[in-house]
């Protein structure tokens, strides 16, 4: 390659270099005041009253921290040991235990309305908020504004921006209190707020879904997520397997036509942890193995797949699990 050439190439990546640089600097407060100005105009159309998107967007502000959160999530490669040791620690199977006790009477209350086990209501209220102690401290609006306007997924935060605007028009929470994760996910259940419009439950009739502060509407919404998306209170979640030498793996993943009858995978040489036989029951069963051959292995029926959709790891699915069953042991 020429000089010439050399020096065409360097300048012209210097050039897309430089633009790259500037579009980031154009994000800026300035730019997000003209953003939110637009989206004001579209909610106006939609109906929303002028004093109150005047007021919800008064101090609304770009947050730079929010978008360099999105863009600077954790990458590194851990297994599920090293999950299961961060997330379900044993100084939070106890806290989940006394929790559970403490909260045993309207737990029961909710799990015979819901017809979900209580101890997947805690295990999950702990997975997702450390049982209400991380919610978050950034401003709802400010976040979800900062997302849109950042573009790259534009159409979902708007969409979550809409849901906000209802929940403030619905007077479930003040503005000041307002707060959620740098993406908007809120309260001690960590819903987004679409999640909240379709799931929050306001179980105590005082007119508010308060996931933020109300111990029993946090319950309700979480067994109501759960019951909306199929959970099945008389059945489990899974189990950790073992399996035979000249397993087929090609057998293993979540897809709906990989789901087996407990007796299709004793047969194809399935057994249970310690080696015995799956348990003889007419069930489907997906085996799944989220570290590969060499790392742990579960067969897990429907309400895993339930718990998928409220997150679609696997590994958070299996940690939710995890604590549900110390929980249920008591320690």
């Amino acid at each position: 390659m020429s000089r010439f050439a050399v020096r065409f190439v360097f300048i012209s990546y210097a050039l897309l270099f430089s633009h790259a640089v500037l579009a980031e600097q154009e994000k800026s407060q300035i730019g997000f005041e003209a953003y939110v100005t637009d989206f004001k105009v579209e909610a106006l159309e939609k109906g929303y009253p002028t004093p109150f998107l005047d007021r919800v967007f008064s101090g609304a502000t770009f947050r730079q921290r929010v978008v360099t959160a999105d863009k600077n999530q954790p990458e590194r490669k851990i297994t599920l040991d090293t999950y299961l040791a961060t997330r379900v620690p044993d100084w939070k199977v106890q806290q989940a235990v006394a929790l559970y006790q403490e909260h045993k009477e309207v737990l029961a209350q909710i799990e015979n309305k819901f017809a979900v086990q209580a101890r997947y209501i805690v295990a999950l209220w702990g997975n997702e908020s450390n049982f209400g102690k991380i919610t978050g401290n950034y401003p709802v609006i400010s976040s979800l504004a900062t997302m849109a306007y950042e573009g790259r997924r534009e159409t979902f935060f708007r969409k979550q921006l809409y849901a906000a605007l209802d929940i403030l028009q619905q007077e479930h929470i003040s503005q000041d209190e307002f707060l959620g994760s740098w993406a908007g996910a809120m309260g001690q259940s960590q819903f987004m707020p679409t999640s909240f419009l379709h799931y929050a439950y306001d179980f105590d009739g005082d007119g508010k879904k308060d996931i933020w502060g109300n111990p029993s509407d946090v319950f309700a919404s979480i067994a109501n997520f759960l019951k909306s998306e199929g959970w099945d209170n008389k059945a489990t979640w899974g189990r950790q397997v073992k399996l035979k030498k000249g397993f087929d793996f090609s057998l293993a993943g979540l897809a709906q036509n990989k789901m087996r009858s407990l007796s299709d995978w004793q047969a194809q040489g399935v057994r249970r942890y310690d080696g015995s036989p799956l348990p003889s029951v007419d069930i489907k069963a997906s085996l799944i193995m989220p570290d590969g051959e060499k790392g742990r292995i579960y067969l897990v029926y429907d309400n895993f797949h339930t718990l998928l959709g409220w997150n679609r790891s696997s590994y958070f699915a299996v940690a939710v699990s995890y604590l549900a069953d110390r929980i249920k042991k008591g320690s």
